[in-house]
């Protein structure tokens, strides 16, 4: 699909309110019978113009574990054990003031890609063995950690640290997330502009689906084809954002839940869809002869989740554009592989200050 004339000033303006979403995200096919594309609520110029939402310190948040914490003045170094946190801080725009960050950085693309100098830092941990005394030896003004660190936040506060954690589970999380770290680092109107412009993209994509037939998809693991992805995981959000129908939604599992091929066979999905790590290959399942009589390998629908650049069925700030590369997928009569792409050029342009060589 070629973009419009305002599609490209919009992409060269690179602003988070138009989203690249602005225009219809439609197929050439589809374009005739398309309705009008949302408009943008605020012109670049608007945008840049508004003024930024005061922050005062001492400051009083509440984090999403329920905890309330006092910020004393405005943080001027950070610490973040969760990738996730860390890719939000980037998009705020205050990735200078990090100066301890979660184990294996150096192995993540989008950080040598827009951050660079985060890969040297020194490593607070993980999870699971989270450095307790090497984060103090920081001696960080605030601390990011995820959720299932709670048992050692007690132990942090008693070191001096002032400690806020991160659940962004799901899209609505993912918002408050963004919102709670944006206070917390004075970064407010960024935040607002960060939510907008995937709340714009997602719009855009449910508006360009729009009511056609929502296929069954089966969500695959990291390490197996016979993992799966039930209703209270994040990826869930992105196969109904995308159009689709979880084929693993009556799975009560809260992570990743192991099934037999029995069951896939019985579900019987129109696509499977493979997560951005997976340790295997689309061949291996389309080649797998358990599989064989599977509605989504006998028509060829097994696809990967892009992985170039991050994972994006992890709630990261570009986690929707796995919704749309997967709207891509599941109704590329209505969504357009080109969408996807100028989506994920405007997104990494204006909050990482790259633009992807690669999109898969």
């Amino acid at each position: 699909m070629k973009m419009t004339k305002m599609t490209a000033l919009l992409l060269a303006a690179a602003m988070a309110l138009t989203a690249c979403g602005s225009t219809a995200a439609v197929s050439s096919e589809a374009a005739a019978s398309a309705t009008a594309a949302p408009e943008v609520t605020a012109s670049p110029e608007e945008a840049a113009a508004a003024p930024a939402a005061a922050v005062t310190y001492p400051l009083t948040v509440t984090d999403q574990l329920g905890r309330e914490v006092t910020i004393e003045t405005e943080p001027k170094t950070l610490a973040s054990g969760y990738y996730i946190s860390t890719s939000l801080l980037i998009a705020l725009g205050v990735q200078d003031e990090l100066v301890g960050v979660e184990a294996k950085a150096d192995k993540r693309t989008i950080y040598s890609l827009s951050a660079p100098e985060l890969q040297s830092l020194p490593s607070i941990g993980t999870a699971k063995e989270f450095d307790l005394e090497g984060c103090a030896a920081l001696t960080p003004d605030l601390v990011i950690v995820p959720a299932k660190l709670k048992d050692s936040i007690p132990q942090m506060e008693e070191l001096g640290l002032t400690v806020l954690a991160v659940k962004p589970e799901n899209q609505d999380k993912l918002y408050g997330a963004i919102d709670l770290l944006a206070q917390a680092t004075n970064t407010v109107a960024r935040g607002e502009e960060l939510k907008s412009a995937i709340e714009d993209n997602l719009l855009s994509l449910r508006e360009a689906v729009g009511d056609a037939e929502a296929p069954t998809v089966y969500m695959a693991g990291n390490s197996s084809v016979l993992q799966t992805a039930g209703p209270a995981m994040y990826q869930n959000y992105m196969i109904e954002n995308a159009g689709g129908l979880n084929a693993a939604a009556s799975v009560e599992d809260t992570y990743w839940a192991e099934v037999s091929y029995e069951q896939v066979l019985d579900w019987d999905p129109d696509y499977i869809i493979l997560a951005s790590d997976a340790d295997y290959d689309v061949d291996s399942v389309l080649n797998d002869a358990a599989l064989a009589d599977c509605t989504a390998v006998k028509e060829g629908h097994v696809y990967q989740l892009p992985h170039a650049i991050e994972a994006v069925d992890s709630p990261v700030p570009g986690s929707f554009l796995g919704s749309v590369y997967l709207g891509s997928v599941l109704h590329p009569e209505q969504v357009s592989e080109q969408f996807y792409h100028d989506c994920a050029d405007a997104f990494y342009t204006t909050y990482y200050g790259f633009t992807p060589a690669s999109y898969e």
